[in-house]
């Protein structure tokens, strides 16, 4: 079978500071920007890659969620530990410093891992962890 991963979701708490995060910090494209107030759904995704797209949405907002599970999900991000993206550059270097400089939250500067791989991590706005990875 031949699958691509067409769009993804993450979560967000402030719209416009994802969206700022997302297009300003990582220079993604803005696709869509449906809703309004704290309740958008924001799609954007890699500059020239039509295919591949990222959904922030509102935190919690799916159907059925009950207000305790609501509650766990913002705690969840506010540690960073409900959701993550890894994405990869040849420039791993250039990447870090453009986040770091437009004020995202560093988690990891670039590091050569165990695994083989050199990679940083940063937080986005909503607690998301966002890894990049070096390509070779």
């Amino acid at each position: 079978m031949d699958f691509t991963i067409h769009q993804t979701f993450l979560p967000h708490t402030d719209p416009e500071a994802s969206l700022a995060f997302y297009r300003d910090n990582l220079g993604f494209e803005v696709r869509n920007d449906v809703g309004d107030g704290t309740m958008r759904w924001i799609t954007v995704g890699p500059a020239g890659r039509p295919g591949t797209s990222i959904v922030l949405h509102p935190a919690g907002a799916e159907p059925g969620i009950t207000e305790d599970e609501r509650r766990t999900i913002l705690e969840m991000m506010a540690k960073g530990t409900y959701a993550r993206m890894i994405v990869a550059t040849p420039d791993l270097d250039g990447a870090f410093a453009r986040l770091r400089d437009g004020g995202a939250e560093v988690v990891q500067e670039p590091t050569e891992q165990p695994w083989g791989i050199r990679d940083c991590a940063f937080r986005d706005p909503a607690g998301n962890m966002i890894r990049i990875n070096e390509l070779s």
